[in-house]
Formats: structure tokens, C-alpha cells, sequence
């Protein structure tokens, strides 16, 4: 999910305490905190231990790399990381200079921290221009493209939550007031179809690192993205009714084609 969403299903969760860690296999100084036993809606269903879905849909044989000039970076909520409906693993499973931080309020990420000031980085701190108190740090696509011709790495920064979540990960984190803000315009309208929206226009996160990624120009990428999340989407959506998808669609065919 992402700060354009308003809500989101329930998952399957890992009881134990582990350290959540980046794309790049570092762990960060914080553990998972441990959940309680997992009962709702879908609890019962036997899950790919590769990629979390039912196994009947398996996601895996699909997942396919792609390079891209700009990256991704998620700062996500502790909650959404056990979420089998959360779609910001996505964008790791195929995008592969991804790096995933776990947000707490009371001690960033000192990995990140560390990494917002590397001039190699352009980092935009992706968010609405919808509040006047932040106005002058907001920032259009072109900026993107500026960094790479100044050979600086672009860096969509996503905060990985519900709305409510990620307007506190934004209002309560010191360490992103310095960044420029990159509302994300676009007319697209969302695709995803494991929770009912507030509107049309709320992406998730994997449609919001897709359309970013396709307006700075990383189109294979994108393109590669946007397959595989369509597959995540009907897999997903299928397997809630019990039904295998065969033949495949014709994004799992472009992926296959891929691999």
C-alpha cells in the first residue's frame, strides 16, 4: 500500500522476531515487533513461502529482474510488512537496486539517514502538494530528469502505509524535511483489486513506483513493473475464489518471455 491509499487488507503473519533488512541484504538496527497468532479471512489458505501468495497462484514463476536508472526506496510502516496484500514488494521482487527501511518514530533508520546525504543520491520524497506549510519544497518530474544529467541516481522515496500512516511517517520523520517534494500527477486510475479504494485515483504502491518510474523515462522497467503487478493482481483475485488461472494471461506469457 502508499500514502495514496486509504486502507488495507489483513495478512499472514511470521510470529517471530527478525530483523527486517534492505534490498541489498544489510539489516537495520530495528526487529519486527512480534505479532499476535493471525485468524482472520484467509488464514487458512496454504501460502508459497517464495512469495506469499495461495499457492495455487504462485507468483514465482513470473518474477522477473530490471534494471533502472532511478530507484526506489520504501520507508514503510512496521504493519504493512506482514501483509501478503502489500504491493511495495513488488517493486523489490523486480526492480533490483530497491531498498526497503522500516519506519519507527522514536529512532530513524540510521542506514537511510546516512544515505540522504550521499551526494551520489537525488532523493524526492514522493507525497501531495495538497498543504501550503511545505509549498516551496515541491518540487515536478523535470527535477528527475536534472539530477540524472547532473549524473546524480533519482530516488523515489514512498511512504509504505495506509494514508493515516503515512501522513504521520511524513509529519513526525525530522530527517525528510530537507527533501524536495514530488507530488506524482498522472491520470491513471487504480487497478488494484484486493481492497475498494476511496477513489479512482488512490494508487497503490507498486502503480505509484510504476508511473514514476515511466514519467523518468526507466521504461522497461516499468513496463516490467506494470506486468507483474498485473499478475499479482488477478493471481491474487482468483485465488480469493478458489480459481486457478490457466491459461496464463497474457502479462504472465510477456513475463515468461522474459525469464
Amino acid at each position: 500500500m502508499s500514502a495514496f491509499d486509504g486502507s488495507c487488507d489483513k495478512g499472514s503473519v511470521d510470529k517471530s522476531a527478525v530483523n527486517v533488512r534492505s534490498i541489498d541484504g544489510s539489516a537495520t538496527e530495528h526487529p519486527r515487533p512480534p505479532r499476535r497468532e493471525f485468524k482472520a479471512r484467509g488464514s487458512f489458505v496454504t501460502r508459497c513461502e517464495g512469495c506469499n501468495l495461495p499457492a495455487m497462484n504462485c507468483l514465482c514463476p513470473y518474477k522477473v529482474k530490471a534494471d533502472s536508472h532511478a530507484q526506489v526506496w520504501l520507508l514503510t510502516h512496521p504493519l504493512e510488512h506482514f501483509k501478503p496484500t502489500n504491493t511495495g514488494r513488488l517493486i523489490s521482487d523486480v526492480i533490483t537496486t530497491t531498498r526497503v527501511f522500516t519506519w519507527y518514530r522514536v529512532a530513524p533508520d540510521a542506514e537511510l539517514v546516512a544515505l540522504l546525504k550521499d551526494p551520489r543520491y537525488a532523493p524526492f520524497l514522493i507525497f501531495p502538494d495538497d498543504q501550503p506549510d511545505y509549498a516551496d519544497r515541491v518540487v515536478d518530474i523535470d527535477a528527475v530528469h536534472t539530477a540524472k544529467a547532473e549524473q546524480r541516481i533519482p530516488v523515489f522515496i514512498i511512504l509504505d502505509g495506509t494514508w493515516r500512516q503515512a501522513r504521520r511517517i511524513f509529519r513526525k520523520s525530522a530527517y525528510l524535511d530537507q527533501l524536495p517534494i514530488l507530488p506524482l500527477r498522472t491520470e491513471r486510475e487504480t487497478r488494484y483489486r484486493l481492497r475498494k479504494p476511496a477513489s479512482k485515483a488512490h494508487l497503490c504502491t507498486v502503480e505509484v513506483a510504476i508511473e514514476l518510474l515511466r514519467q523518468g523515462e526507466d521504461i522497461n522497467a516499468a513496463d516490467v513493473l506494470d506486468d507483474y503487478f498485473e499478475v499479482f493482481n488477478d493471481s491474487y483475485s482468483a485465488s480469493r475464489f478458489y480459481h486457478k488461472i490457466d491459461p496464463p494471461t497474457a502479462a504472465m506469457q510477456r513475463l515468461l518471455a522474459r525469464v
